[in-house]
């Protein structure tokens, strides 16, 4: 197992961007509350990120094998059509953050912590992908992540957690029966060479998705074989 693991990731809070995920102005009276959540978090937040080289084996129209685990998925067989290699990988704000959460009963903290998280999750992500790039030069890169399409579910994340061993893997994600993720603010996807390029969002039409890095484009589905949904 080729296991990279990132666990010293340097996260500042960039207050700015945060208010503006909130909803929030410099003069409102509770900023002074959220400035010192921000600070607790950067003082606590341990992102972290593992990932690893996987290979490839096409099994049929709908179903490939990383590692020798079966996915079945359409767009993932056909985006992976002519890779023999693949780069799984899981990032989390950290159970540190997580536990610091869990201490809020109020639903106001409660959202601005799940904020500071994704901004945590975030800065993870960031840091995987460019130790990826740095030390494999991929070039144009996809992304695929198991429960972001129908065609390729959340149930698909039990197989993808036995490509890392087991479900306690070494960053500390737990899979719980239903297929969720603590911390909650955690990630698993595939990240492949391409010659153009690939996210789930394209054919995803969710519209008030915070996450969404591409525009939504019904012509895609019929790229990929699939009936766009009404």
């Amino acid at each position: 197992m080729n296991l990279v693991t990132l666990t010293d990731i340097p996260f500042q809070v960039d207050v700015e961007a945060l208010m503006g995920h909130v909803h929030m102005r410099p003069d409102q009276d509770d900023i002074p509350e959220l400035l010192n959540m921000a600070h607790e978090a950067e003082k606590i937040a341990r992102p972290k990120a593992t990932y690893q080289l996987s290979f490839v084996e096409h099994v049929d129209e709908r179903c490939i094998t990383v590692d020798g685990i079966l996915f079945h998925s359409r767009i993932l067989r056909m985006n992976l059509d002519q890779a023999h290699r693949v780069f799984p990988y899981m990032a989390t704000c950290g159970t540190e953050l997580q536990d610091w959460s869990d201490g809020f009963d109020d639903i106001l903290a409660i959202f601005w912590a799940d904020t500071i998280k994704a901004m945590a999750l975030a800065t993870a992500t960031s840091a995987m992908h460019a130790h990826l790039q740095t030390h494999y030069l991929l070039g144009p890169t996809g992304t695929m992540n198991p429960g972001s399409l129908a065609d390729w579910p959340i149930s698909e994340q039990k197989p993808f957690f036995h490509l890392f061993g087991d479900e306690q893997n070494p960053i500390g994600i737990r899979l719980s029966s239903d297929f969720l993720m603590t911390p909650n603010k955690s990630v698993t996807g595939l990240q492949f060479s391409t010659e153009g390029s690939f996210v789930n969002c394209v054919l995803c039409p969710r519209e008030d998705c915070p996450g969404r890095r591409a525009p939504y484009d019904e012509a895609q589905f019929e790229k990929y074989g699939l009936q766009a949904p009404t």
